[in-house]
């Protein structure tokens, strides 16, 4: 117990001594993803950004991002089912591809507005239905705005086109999500997946949406790591349980 104590104690004094990560008020870097959505956020010219979620099952997905130039960003991502545990793992078909460019900056009175494209689920791979469990944005556009209200409010919305159509579904679909900011290192994220494009009978969606919920901590130098409640409202008819649980670390960094 002293041993644990001695280490908080140190991390409490250490932390400030080192750049902000992506949460917080003091965060160094712009929020560019809610839970499973894309906000209007951007990686900038020269800024790099490594991230890891992890998943039920044994679901593992990586991501590498680039802001190519400026107001425009670049990556690619890739994972599998029961990478961790045991057995064979299960690789997801094809790498995910992501690229977001930012039409318009936020300004006072005025939101940012982001259009882009994002292949990559999460989640198992489901073959008979030929998409992933959660399924990708696809084509989207995003728009956020953020206000100063005991720190920041950030408050987002998402129109969006998934590919994954073979289930019957093909309707266009909106996300809505809200980040607040818990001091100046940690933020709450709150996101609603209407899923008007996962309802249909062929599909693995119930009608209620995707209710998820997130906590998310600037360790240090552009370091974050996070903690995600997914489907609070038991949406998914093939799981049996609501809430999934998941991780999300990250990392960014100026390389220029």
């Amino acid at each position: 117990m002293k041993t644990a104590k001695y280490v908080l104690m140190a991390l409490m004094l250490c932390s400030p001594l080192f750049a902000q990560g992506t949460s917080g008020s003091d965060a160094k870097y712009e929020y560019r993803t809610l839970i499973d959505f894309p906000t209007a956020g951007i990686l900038q010219k020269g800024q790099s950004a490594v991230s890891l979620n992890l998943l039920p099952f044994g679901s593992v997905m990586a991501k590498v991002e680039v802001g190519v130039f400026e107001n425009f960003s670049f990556g690619v991502s890739y994972g599998g089912e029961n990478v961790i545990g045991t057995g064979n793992i299960n690789w997801y078909k094809l790498p995910g591809v992501n690229v977001k460019l930012r039409v318009l900056d936020e300004t006072f009175a005025v939101p940012a507005i982001s259009i882009g494209f994002d292949s990559q689920g999460k989640g198992r791979y489901l073959n008979e239905l030929d998409r992933y469990e959660i399924k990708s944005p696809g084509f989207y556009a995003a728009v956020s705005k953020n206000f100063e209200v005991l720190g920041y409010l950030g408050l987002h919305g998402v129109i969006n086109y998934s590919l994954e159509r073979n289930d019957g579904d093909k309707d266009l679909n909106l996300a809505f999500g809200v980040e607040k900011t818990l001091g100046s290192r940690v933020s709450f994220i709150l996101e609603y997946n209407v899923a008007f494009n996962d309802n249909t009978a062929r599909a693995i969606g119930n009608g209620s949406g995707y209710l998820s919920m997130g906590i998310r901590y600037s360790v240090g130098e552009g370091f974050t790591i996070g903690a995600d409640l997914r489907d609070l409202l038991d949406n998914k008819r093939i799981s049996g349980n609501a809430a999934d649980r998941g991780l999300f670390v990250e990392y960014v960094k100026s390389i220029f």
